[in-house]
């Protein structure tokens, strides 16, 4: 499953570990992702996506075909 949410598009980052002795070594940041299912009304179907927790808050507020149609123009969903 990649890392990247189908709704903000918010994926991994990278950065350092930085100890008391302040030595950096790499590390990742991952994005908070679950796969979800979400049942469109308006095609009449499920659509399976993966989200971030904030992507979720979002089709909450807005809608699900609202915010599949933000992440469409923006080219985070195909």
């Amino acid at each position: 499953m990649s890392k990247i949410c189908e709704v903000t598009g918010k994926k991994v980052m990278f950065g350092n570990n930085v100890s008391f002795s302040i030595n950096k070594t790499k590390r990742r940041f991952d994005a908070n992702i679950f796969r979800k299912r979400f049942y469109i009304p308006e095609e009449d179907k499920w659509v399976t996506l993966n989200v971030s927790s904030k992507g979720i808050k979002i089709i909450n507020k807005k809608g699900i075909s609202a915010a599949l149609k933000d992440a469409r123009a923006k080219g985070y969903v195909k």
